[in-house]
């Protein structure tokens, strides 16, 4: 009988370390292990094959997904302009899809019956693992490790591997959870917790504390086409460098924290302490092209857009018509937003200063009080009354109910 195969989505850490001879042992898979390298530092890649086959995995993969992160899940999400319950950048639901979606390709490759995630069953990543599967692979067999066995903590997962002389560099005190990409960087757990505390002070990463950060501020110059951001201070690149580059510059200057409480998908509400310091920026100053080249009733879409697109990547929907389709209508309307913008990053803020934009609809002299042949400001009189009319309809109403006496038969305008 052909041994059944399994694809583990595995990072090295201390769960999936300890997946894999579970894997083998109570289902009798062969084990192969895929690394989603999403921009998360070379630190957490370093050795990882070796120790995925040390613990017992026929196989190891690092499949770099940067690019295709940033260009293909990133891009898109910010053009939406989406920020999950209007803070939350969605850093880690981004990188949710594009991993199970490279798991489902290497089990498809390998032959494999079954894929596997470390999630707990009470995040939202097991939804946003589990749906991507769904929608990609729906034939594989789903194995969520945490939903079934019967370890329930760091020390029982630490006690199993040292029953099997399996080595780990984890210790029995973890004291925040942690997940990184080019994107951000997501801290839970400890004292974060406990919404009275504040952040710890030795918590953040990719920013510099307030009072550590530049007493002078610092310009950037970011260009964009199409929505898409292509240059940094006038220099061309790519979007994985632009963004690497651009969370050094702009966490130098404590730029892009967050601290929130949030609703995930299972019902729960968690606090988490969010770094994105490049999308901050970018989010700023995409939104100041918009308004230069939306009129009233686009932006007023396409916020009301932003809001649907963020819950379904928030849920793990990526791979559904509704999400496709208004990536479609988002594309169509950062097909306008063309231009430069300079941000001036100074003590966490990140305030654009100056913007342009090829199809701008701004008119200085139509904005200014001198005449210009487009507007008579003596139409503004009976504008004004019609877009009044229901108020006065409504107060003759009133009138009559009440036996007020009647309006004069004329209103001057």
């Amino acid at each position: 009988m052909t041994q059944r195969k399994v694809v583990l989505a595995y990072s090295g850490g201390l769960d999936t370390s300890a997946i894999v001879p579970w894997l083998v042992e109570n289902y009798g898979f062969e084990v192969h292990c895929i690394v989603a390298d999403v921009g998360q530092g070379q630190e957490e890649l370093e050795g990882v094959i070796e120790k995925a086959r040390k613990t017992g995995a026929e196989s190891c993969k690092v499949a770099d997904l940067k690019r295709e992160f940033v260009e293909e899940y990133v891009f898109p999400t910010l053009i939406a302009g989406c920020q999950y319950e209007s803070t939350y950048l969605l850093g880690t639901a981004m990188a949710r899809p594009v991993i199970a979606k490279a798991q489902v390709e290497y089990a498809l490759e390998v032959g494999a019956d079954a894929v596997c995630h470390g999630c707990t069953g009470k995040g939202n990543d097991q939804i946003r693992f589990e749906a991507g599967f769904a929608a990609l692979a729906p034939h594989l067999e789903i194995i969520a490790p945490w939903r079934i066995w019967d370890m329930h903590s760091r020390e029982d997962l630490l006690d199993y591997l040292a029953a099997r002389d399996i080595k780990s560099t984890a210790s029995a005190t973890k004291i925040f959870s942690r997940d990184r990409n080019l994107w951000h960087i997501s801290h839970e757990g400890g004292p974060i917790e406990d919404p009275w505390n504040a952040p710890p002070a030795d918590v953040w990463m990719l920013s510099r504390n307030i009072e550590d950060t530049p007493d002078q501020p610092e310009v950037v110059r970011l260009t964009f086409e199409d929505g898409r951001p292509i240059a940094l201070d006038g220099k061309l690149t790519n979007g994985v460098t632009l963004i690497e580059r651009l969370n050094e510059i702009a966490g130098r200057h404590g730029v892009g924290r967050v601290d929130i409480i949030e609703n995930r998908v299972v019902g729960i509400k968690s606090r988490g302490l969010y770094e994105t310091p490049a999308g901050t920026v970018l989010v700023n100053a995409l939104r100041s092209l918009e308004e230069l080249a939306f009129d009233r009733d686009v932006r007023r879409y396409r916020e009301h857009m932003a809001t649907t697109f963020g819950e379904l990547v928030y849920a793990g929907k990526w791979f559904t018509p509704l999400r496709q389709a208004l990536s479609a209508a988002a594309e169509s309307m950062a097909s306008r937003l063309t231009g430069e913008v300079a941000v001036r990053l100074f003590k966490g803020h990140a305030t654009v200063e100056q913007r342009k934009c090829e199809a701008a609809i701004y008119d200085p002299g139509l904005a200014s009080f001198s005449d210009t042949p487009l507007y008579d400001q003596k139409h503004a009189g009976g504008f004004i009354r019609l877009w009044t009319l229901t108020q006065r309809v409504e107060a003759l109403r009133l009138q009559r109910d009440t036996h007020q006496p009647e309006a004069p038969a004329r209103i001057i305008p």
